[in-house]
């Protein structure tokens, strides 16, 4: 096999694996000074997320934050979300890990920011929800079979206690609003927790802006320049 065919043969696997993952033959250029996450499906953990299920693995996107923070080309991070929440540790994890890089960050809530997609919208330096975005605000809960319910409930107090916290760090949505959210019980049947729409979770501070993907890039880029003058 000759040198160019076998440059093929690798055009073309790449061209299947961006098909298989991505949905596109090839991956247009962007401009490289910005690293673009995206957070979609359900955030996967500790265990392995069914076949069926849309995930992102923590695995994948603490590489590409620990690379964004030591490569000096890349000024800013921008998060993209449509998540449906998932593995409290591993989301909770991923949001400190955002919040705790030291460059430029603007996250964008696409289709949704459910559960513990909420700390994830909130981690970055500013955040934006398009028109007809949601965010699902709820206690944590579990399924299955629970052994040990009062240590079980008091380590779900301590954890819902550090997501809270976490929120509360990283946005301007006073502490009695946020609980109050959380535990209504007039918007979710069966449930206890409160839909947010577009506007209205920046009605309640907990995002900073209404906006789309141009608009979330040009504040990351204002974001950048304002650091470059200081």
């Amino acid at each position: 096999m000759t040198k160019k065919d076998n440059d093929k043969d690798c055009m073309e696997k790449e061209k299947l694996e961006n098909i298989k993952e991505l949905g596109v033959a090839n991956i247009p250029e962007t401009k490289n000074n910005i690293q673009f996450i995206s957070i979609i499906g359900e955030i996967e953990g500790h265990t392995i997320s069914p076949n069926d299920k849309k995930a992102t693995k923590y695995e994948h996107i603490i590489p590409l934050l620990i690379a964004a923070q030591q490569d000096p080309k890349i000024e800013g991070i921008f998060i993209i979300l449509n998540t449906v929440g998932g593995d409290v540790e591993a989301g909770l994890a991923l949001a400190e890990l955002i919040n705790s890089v030291d460059k430029p960050k603007v996250s964008l809530v696409l289709g949704g920011g459910h559960s513990i997609g909420v700390p994830l919208a909130t981690s970055t330096d500013y955040s934006f929800i398009v028109p007809t975005a949601t965010m699902t605000i709820h206690p944590i809960r579990t399924t299955g079979l629970v052994i040990g319910v009062p240590q079980t409930f008091r380590y779900f107090q301590k954890m819902q206690q550090r997501i809270i916290n976490f929120i509360l760090r990283t946005s301007e949505i006073g502490n009695k609003t946020l609980t109050e959210l959380m535990y209504s019980t007039d918007e979710i049947a069966n449930d206890v927790g409160t839909i947010l729409v577009g506007e209205e979770a920046v009605k309640y501070k907990l995002i900073n802006e209404v906006g789309g993907f141009s608009t979330a890039l040009k504040k990351l880029n204002d974001i950048i320049e304002s650091k470059k003058n200081l």
